[in-house]
């Protein structure tokens, strides 16, 4: 069984790999800098989305693609309210985005305004850290109520990221969530790794985070 079965899956990946380069060299021909949002269900991905357009001094230069395994599209409108272009991608049932979906997404996108791109990929931590999109950069979002094992349990995702947002620092002292820990089992997979710790609610260390995000995308004061 595995004998046919490895190869099926090394050709599809091998196929999405294909079209992420496609997706790359659209954005890269228009000067869009692209972040891949993954988190499990509940990180604040969406929250971290709203706070970050909020400090963007050009939000409207600002597409945000939204993926989730349904109909429901209030993660996008709530891009939308914040002053993004943004476009709902409905999975289907499938646990991830793929890069045909996001070059799906982004012919609906007006390409030549935005300097700025985010993907907020599916809310899960097995699936999406194995399938390229085309972003510059894979960004994971935990969350301090996860709990402080999660880069153990897994390591795949923890060590297939650039960036590592740690969200809702705020909760610190009411949870026994060990930062040591956590961030040693980090560091183990991925040495390191750019990290911002931060609060969406108290918005305690997001300049820092904005401040990245306006280095790498050009979005100048």
């Amino acid at each position: 069984m595995s004998s046919i079965r490895v190869p099926v899956v090394e050709k599809v990946l091998s196929a999405n790999d294909a079209v992420a380069a496609e997706v790359r060299a659209a954005l890269d021909a228009r000067g869009i800098f692209s972040l891949n949002l993954m988190a499990s269900p509940g990180a604040g991905k969406t929250s971290l989305i709203e706070r970050t357009l909020a400090r963007l001094p050009h939000p409207e230069t600002v597409g945000m693609i939204n993926g989730d395994t349904n109909e429901f599209a209030g993660d996008a409108e709530r891009s939308q309210r914040a002053g993004a272009y943004a476009v709902h991608i409905n999975t289907g049932g499938k646990c991830h985005l793929e890069a045909a979906m996001v070059r799906d997404a982004m012919a609906l996108l007006p390409l030549d305004s935005l300097r700025l791109l985010m993907v907020e990929n599916v809310g899960n931590l097995v699936c999406p850290s194995a399938w390229k999109l085309g972003a510059h950069k894979n960004v994971l979002i935990a969350s301090i109520p996860e709990g402080d094992d999660k880069p153990y349990k897994y390591p795949r995702m923890y060590s297939g990221v650039d960036v590592l947002v740690i969200n809702k620092i705020d909760l610190l002292p009411y949870t026994d969530f060990r930062l040591d820990y956590f961030r040693s089992g980090v560091e183990a997979l991925n040495p390191g790794l750019v990290t911002f710790p931060l609060s969406c609610r108290t918005q305690e260390g997001l300049d820092s985070w904005v401040e990245w995000i306006r280095s790498q995308s050009g979005q100048a004061a």
